[in-house]
């Protein structure tokens, strides 16, 4: 061996345990972030946020002892989140993504993409997870795109009949796309079946969700074989209603109960809505349709009395839309009023829409919200008493939240 060539070896070795080491720091570094982000995604809301005001429960309490995990990179240490305050126990499904050896950058580039660790486009998805100095392929950039975009396009062309759906939440996820000053809508709709299953059944570009965008929505689903559904819940944005009554008037409609109290609310001064937000809280979970009634009328004499009539205005507004979740199971509730399963999935990414860069497309935009969504749905949790679907479906009727019994089935 020369003198070159000994040099070059003693000089490689530092090299790749550089490289290495820079590589665990990186892993290690996100995986604690996607840590976080997982929480946030759970509770809906990001660390040192207040709760929001419809069905927010849960908090953060700290951290867990360390836990060390074995990676093809070597041993890194992280702190798992600790929750408290919920029912369900909160269990991290990211961390076996980082102990199988197996798992490609493919698959699990959505999901740094679910929890907003990526930025803007696909080569900036990639850099969240290599690093702004990491060496990317073009070539397997490309690829990316292409498999992604092709996979989406293949996924909304499969027919829907078949599918038994109880409920059905529409939300429009606003982009940011091109050199455009307005953000783009991308219309999702997420359907619960009679079977427990929660699944998407649309993620499409629409424009600023116009009676037309929805429109073309519903009946791209509805001619793919897609029943209409029992109810559907959505915000009040008046093209989803316009274009529901157009394609399915049998569905009855349940508008978002946060988007309207969070309306309510900008209508008051900001000393006021600390207090409007109790009262508030007590309309959204009143046991009873008449209970509902009563506590609206406190109200509005409440916000007359101090010279708020907007605020009065804009609860009245759409008022039967708001209570038409009485007619459902009481077990239901907390889903139906709101529109938090569409909203849940995009928690951390929306936490980033200031900082995050612009997509370059909205095609391609709605490619990468499609496969998160497709990830996110692996883990949709199912409904309360998912067996009362199938009753919902077969038209049984609740008053209340309660089941109506006929007289001649009860004799």
């Amino acid at each position: 061996m020369d003198k070159h060539t000994r040099v070059e070896a003693r000089s490689s070795a530092p090299t790749w345990e550089t490289l290495y080491e820079w590589l665990r720091g990186k892993v290690q570094e996100l995986l604690q972030e996607l840590l976080e982000a997982e929480v946030t995604e759970f509770l809906g809301r990001a660390r040192y946020e207040r709760r929001a005001a419809v069905d927010a429960v849960g908090y953060r309490n700290g951290y867990g002892k360390p836990r060390k995990l074995t990676t093809p990179l070597g041993t890194i240490e992280v702190r798992r989140p600790r929750v408290r305050g919920v029912e369900e126990r909160f269990e991290s499904r990211i961390l076996p993504l980082f102990v199988r050896r197996t798992k490609e950058v493919a698959d699990l580039l959505p999901e740094l993409y679910l929890h907003g660790l990526a930025e803007g486009d696909f080569d900036l998805a990639l850099r969240g997870l290599l690093g702004e100095d990491a060496p990317l392929s073009a070539s397997t950039v490309a690829r990316l795109k292409a498999k992604w975009e092709a996979e989406w396009e293949a996924w909304r062309k499969q027919p829907l009949d078949g599918l038994e759906v109880v409920y059905l939440w529409v939300d429009g996820v606003y982009v940011k796309a091109g050199l455009e000053k307005e953000r783009a809508a991308l219309l999702v709709a997420i359907a619960a079946l009679s079977d427990g299953r929660k699944v998407v059944v649309a993620v499409a570009p629409g424009y600023r969700e116009s009676t037309e965008s929805w429109g073309a929505l519903l009946r791209d689903l509805r001619d793919r074989g897609l029943c209409a559904p029992r109810l559907v819940i959505g915000d009040g944005n008046l093209g989803i209603w316009g274009a529901l009554r157009n394609v399915w008037p049998e569905a009855d409609e349940q508008r978002c109960w946060n988007h309207k109290v969070t309306n309510v609310l900008d209508q008051l001064p900001r000393a006021q809505r600390a207090v409007a937000k109790e009262m508030l809280g007590k309309i959204v979970y009143a046991k009873s349709r008449a209970e509902a009634e009563r506590r609206r009328r406190e109200f509005e004499d409440w916000c007359r009395s101090r010279g708020y009539t907007k605020a009065a205005e804009t609860l009245g507004r759409d008022w039967e839309r708001m209570l038409t979740f009485y007619r459902y199971p009481k077990e239901h509730w907390v889903h139906i009023r709101t529109t938090n399963v569409v909203e849940s999935p995009f928690a951390a990414l929306r936490l980033r829409t200031d900082a995050a860069k612009r997509f370059k497309k909205v095609e391609r935009a709605t490619a990468v919200i499609w496969k998160m969504l497709m990830v996110a749905q692996k883990r949709f949790r199912r409904l309360n008493a998912p067996e009362l679907l199938a009753k919902v479906y077969a038209g049984v009727q609740y008053e209340d939240g309660v089941e109506v019994v006929r007289e001649e089935a009860a004799a």
